[in-house]
């Protein structure tokens, strides 16, 4: 009879083990599964942040491109470069900002 009960606690303790093997396994799978959902959302995150500086990038072009075709006076640039002591360029960017109206740029300056 100890035979039979001596395999009762090999079996018990064999599944014992198996059942702390399949914990410890079920952990480590959770840990990886964890790890490639942060690595997925890591690269969503980056591919978003991609493209948004990519959009940012694109409107700013535009926006630089509109600037560019307003028409404006090289001597209100002058004028007003000189009067406020500013760089010309800070004064031709004001100038095509505000459609080349010298006066509001000169007030957009003051304020």
């Amino acid at each position: 009879m100890e035979g039979v009960d001596g395999e009762g606690i090999d079996k018990a303790v064999d599944s014992k083990d198996l059942q702390q093997q399949n914990k410890a396994l079920d952990k480590l799978t959770d840990r990886v599964e964890d790890r490639q959902l942060d690595s997925n959302r890591v690269q969503e995150a980056m591919a978003s942040i991609s493209a948004s500086a990519e959009a940012d990038a694109n409107a700013m072009r535009l926006r630089e491109k509109e600037l560019a075709a307003v028409k404006i006076n090289a001597a209100d640039v002058d004028i007003i470069a000189n009067e406020l002591e500013l760089d010309k360029k800070v004064a031709e960017r004001t100038l095509r900002e505000l459609k080349g109206d010298a006066v509001a740029a000169i007030r957009h300056l003051l304020h």
